[in-house]
């Protein structure tokens, strides 16, 4: 009986060992970034020219504290929403028919219920009601990594509520993260992970924000952005973020 009373005390402490570590890795990597100065910023201006075809193509994303956002581009002459979400719905442009067109309810629903992960949902995970498990240590591009593991609320992939799980490699030097990787739940690429690395951290009002981010799938092609401006608390036009009325 007193084995089994010591095996319990063991496990329990080891848990309560890890969660205090994990929090802790996350206090570090919020105070690294600035902290409290957060709380006085409400949304993000971010501009790049995207190297594609030998041309310069110019894109502009925004994102809100209370969960809107749009991705633009503009492409001979023309400037196309990519993605857009304006609280309630999502949508975006048909590059075909160069006419926008409203998102699934499914697509919707899911940008719900991420609209107040701002600026991401490792920082904000316990008031989101997230779960985040420190995995142990990993190198990645020769870098030492704490990873996490962040579980957060369900999606819903035709239909069905499925995991929403995203796993977090913190650089153990400079508390920041370098990437983050999901898998993809749906379309021709389902089953794959999908990979954002981050780079160029760089002050701006007292927040530190990464200007080059690496997308695409693992062991994979990848799009490269280097933002070369960003905009804290910018004026932006609510129609914007709204589906345009014909």
């Amino acid at each position: 009986m007193k084995k089994l009373i010591f095996l319990f005390l063991g496990f329990a402490w080891i848990i309560a060992v890890r969660a205090q570590n994990v929090d802790e890795i996350i206090t570090a990597y919020s105070q690294t970034i600035g902290g409290k100065n957060w709380d006085a910023v409400k949304g993000m201006r971010m501009t790049a020219n995207v190297e594609q075809g030998g041309m310069k193509i110019p894109v502009e994303v925004v994102t809100m504290k209370d969960g809107r956002m749009f991705t633009k581009i503009t492409f001979m002459g023309n400037t196309m929403t990519m993605a857009a979400f304006d609280g309630e719905k999502s949508w975006s442009t048909n590059f075909m028919t160069m006419e926008p067109e409203e998102g699934t309810a499914e697509t919707s629903e899911n940008s719900k219920r991420s609209m107040k992960e701002f600026p991401n949902a490792l920082i904000n995970y316990k008031n989101l009601g997230y779960s985040a498990t420190l995995l142990g240590s990993e190198k990645i591009d020769g870098t030492d990594c704490h990873k996490i593991k962040l579980d957060k609320k369900t999606m819903l992939v035709e239909g069905q509520e499925v995991p929403n799980v995203e796993f977090y490699y913190l650089d153990k030097e400079n508390n920041v993260p370098v990437l983050v990787e999901s898998e993809i739940k749906e379309g021709e690429m389902k089953g794959k992970i999908s990979q954002t690395k981050f780079s160029d951290y760089q002050e701006i009002s007292g927040v530190f924000i990464p200007y080059s981010t690496s997308s695409g799938i693992k062991d994979g092609e990848s799009q490269v952005i280097q933002f070369e401006k960003v905009e804290i608390n910018p004026t932006v036009d609510d129609k914007d973020f709204k589906f345009p009325k014909k």
